[in-house]
């Protein structure tokens, strides 16, 4: 069986490539440059891929810093360092959307019917497109927006982790040997990916470790 896996290099992503891999599919991992920040969750990615036998790994770009709209593209926007009330400014539009639909053009050409992205609806900061609803509705638009859909193919959008809280995920990646320290979720990394310590991403995976009662291997500046 091949899938394709989104694979950003944080910590979410690689446990689900991991999860992926445990269930016996060939996994193409895709990362997307889309103008963040910063390259180090990409090199991160990278090391990810071939520690957890990525058949393939490929990263593709999208200009999403030419719109602008988030913290995450547009240097002039601030990274947050406190909670925000409702959608923070670190939502890139129509990001999800656009990585699954990469996804779903590379499952096409492969024959691939499966499609993993390690969205999360528990711990995460209000983004719309990490809802279970967003899932269903999207593995519905590639059954109808696909050649390999109208000839009968089913494709399945696999979100293992949309339920689960970040000290869950945790514990799941470390009983597949994922090494944590070998990804970068900060939002403002450094170039040695070294994370900021105080940004939404930074506490919530901080306080994943703390709730699964294991010892945190992010490496801070």
């Amino acid at each position: 069986m091949r899938a394709i896996v989104l694979l950003s290099g944080g910590l979410d992503s690689a446990t689900v490539l991991a999860l992926a891999r445990s269930r016996n599919y060939e996994c193409y991992a895709l990362s997307v440059d889309y103008g963040q920040r910063h390259r180090a969750e990409l090199d991160a990615a990278g090391r990810v891929a071939a520690a957890l036998g990525a058949r393939e790994h490929r990263t593709m770009h999208v200009d999403l810093a030419g719109i602008g709209g988030s913290a995450l593209t547009d240097s002039g926007v601030a990274i947050p360092e406190s909670r925000q009330a409702g959608i923070p400014v670190t939502y890139v539009p129509a990001r999800n959307t656009l990585f699954l639909s990469l996804a779903l053009g590379w499952a096409e050409v492969l024959g691939a019917n499966d499609i993993f992205i390690g969205v999360n609806a528990v711990d995460y900061s209000g983004y719309p497109d990490c809802r279970p609803a967003f899932i269903q509705e999207f593995e519905k638009l590639a059954q109808l927006a696909t050649k390999a859909g109208v000839e009968g193919a089913r494709f399945k959008i696999h979100a293992p982790l949309i339920e689960m809280s970040k000290a869950d995920i945790i514990r799941t990646g470390l009983g597949l040997s994922v090494d944590f320290s070998a990804t970068v979720s900060c939002y403002q990394a450094d170039e040695e990916g070294r994370a900021c310590g105080r940004c939404d991403s930074c506490r919530l995976r901080a306080a994943g470790f703390d709730a699964a009662n294991t010892p945190d291997p992010t490496r801070y500046r």
